[in-house]
């Protein structure tokens, strides 16, 4: 897929529990946005999830959604769909993608 011009790629990352399944193969878990520069609106994402079924779904959910305006419902959201052992991880991974995304927009 090719993105315009004026889409950054933003990066969130998160600490993951031994217990979960994504343990066994990373040691984080990340979650990669493509976003509209100026408008912060989630157009595409990536997540290093054991099944790309996972991955597919928690993309399903972001897409769409303002990163920065839109966050308690994209946390909302996961809470209510999402309920696999990486649930926290993946909204603190979302978290860390917006407070970098909040840094680039300050620059």
């Amino acid at each position: 897929m090719v993105y315009e011009k004026n889409t950054i790629y933003v990066l969130g990352t998160s600490k993951i529990s031994k217990n979960d399944p994504i343990a066994a193969l990373y040691d984080i878990l990340f979650i990669g946005i493509i976003l509209e520069r100026d408008s912060g609106k989630i157009i595409d994402s990536t997540c290093n999830m054991v099944r790309d079924v996972t991955s597919d779904f928690i993309k399903s959910i972001l897409v769409g959604y303002q990163l920065l305006d839109d966050i308690d419902e994209i946390i909302d959201e996961i809470k209510d769909r999402f309920y696999g052992m990486a649930q926290k991880a993946v909204i603190a991974a979302i978290k860390d993608a917006r407070n970098k995304y909040m840094m680039i927009r300050n620059q």
